[in-house]
């Protein structure tokens, strides 16, 4: 009889932020091999979540089996100054073998200050025994700083409270997120130079779009001129094989045009950025929930594809990208909630509504933006070990 190799267990925390769920591990507690970025890394993170899973349920491993759903965060005390933590995330594909690294997850952000807080990455001396702990995080993956206000209670995390999330069930503790300079890479703000484009994607037309590089890349499309409303449901989408290969497209011809890729043909292999949203002026809908939502306690309608599929929230970074926009007068974003100056937002998403702030300026014809803003909440769901077998990376 052939044996066979035991388990192993490493170190871990289940955690909720925003409207997603991770696995979150201190970069020294991971196995020696995986403690460094590479294959090993990689295949560990895939059999923590189950993937790939043909099957795209992830009954073998901690994945929810949703882009929301499928994430890894590895954080460790950061030895950059005037930082407390570094935050490396890790999108994890569903039914491939693959790890996507090209971008951050904005909701779990929410998660990584109470973390870092919890499991002793931060100075004790910016803990305060009651108040706000304000924890300084380097996104690792874009570069970026961003800034995490999480609430304190006798010396510890309060995750508890009465702030309402739409795309979360229950009320928690409020934990304020600020993205600073949000903007991608070098501060360009929009790749081809323009606030519109026309962007021409055989099969499907020639229609204008908004591609912006703040929070996550983005591709923003108007909603009527691609045969939606804005107020669509995950079915809607997601169970349309037609539509989801409609937004596929769309993604992939923008990714080129933004120059993120130079074929659309590696979009595939880079399923984590850019992002499709779909803009409409505001109207009334009925939520995921069944909850009315009233056009006019809302600026516009956003509709948001997340790794193939509609999100059933949405994204922090597209939140980051939808702000960043509506802030700067002429882009789609800020045509489809009326027009002019506004450095914040209301916006409809398929699970309710949520509220961005941003700061944008115009330097010398460049538009830049300091930061966008936007609440969240978090709360560790378990934590102990995850158990995976000792040869599978």
């Amino acid at each position: 009889m052939t044996a066979h190799p035991p388990q192993t267990k490493i170190p871990a925390t289940y955690m909720r932020g925003g409207t997603s769920k991770g696995v979150f591990f201190n970069l020294a507690d991971l196995p020696e091999r995986a403690q460094q970025p590479g294959p090993a890394r990689d295949a560990m993170l895939l059999r923590v979540i189950g993937s790939p899973d043909p099957y795209q349920k992830h009954t073998d491993g901690m994945g929810g089996a949703t882009s929301s759903t499928s994430k890894t965060v590895i954080l460790s005390k950061s030895d950059k100054t005037g930082y407390d933590v570094d935050y490396l995330f890790g999108q994890v594909a569903i039914d491939k073998p693959f790890v996507d690294w090209s971008g951050n997850c904005g909701n779990l952000t929410a998660a990584v200050g109470a973390f870092a807080i919890s499991n002793g990455l931060v100075d004790a001396s910016r803990i305060p025994q009651n108040g706000i702990a304000v924890v300084r995080i380097w996104q690792v993956n874009i570069e970026k700083a961003i800034i995490a206000h999480v609430p304190i209670t006798n010396g510890e995390v309060q995750e508890t409270g009465d702030f309402e999330l739409d795309g979360v069930t229950f009320p928690a503790a409020e934990v304020q997120i600020e993205f600073m300079d949000p903007a991608d890479g070098d501060g360009a703000l929009f790749p081809t130079g323009r606030l519109v484009d026309k962007l021409d994607v055989p099969g499907v037309g020639t229609f204008e779009a908004t591609m912006i590089n703040a929070g996550i890349p983005t591709i923003f499309v108007n909603a009527q001129d691609i045969g939606y409303t804005g107020t669509e449901l995950q079915g809607d989408i997601n169970e349309n094989p037609d539509a989801l290969a409609t937004f596929e497209a769309i993604r992939a011809h923008g990714a080129v045009k933004m120059g993120l890729i130079s074929d659309v043909g590696e979009a595939a292999s880079r399923q984590h950025t850019p992002k499709v949203a779909m803009v409409a002026p505001p109207r009334d809908y009925k939520a995921s929930s069944g909850k009315d939502v009233l056009g006019n306690e809302i600026d516009l309608l956003v509709r948001a594809m997340s790794m193939g599929k509609l999100h059933h929230a949405m994204m922090g970074t597209a939140a980051v990208a939808i702000g960043t926009a509506a802030a700067i007068s002429g882009t789609l974003v800020n045509r489809a909630a009326g027009g002019g100056e506004r450095d914040a937002v209301v916006f409809g998403h398929p699970s309710g509504t949520l509220r961005v702030g941003a700061e944008a300026k115009n330097v010398d014809d460049q538009w830049q933006v300091t930061k966008a803003v936007m609440s969240r909440s978090a709360r560790v769901l378990m934590e102990g070990w995850v158990r995976i077998p000792q040869n599978s990376f």
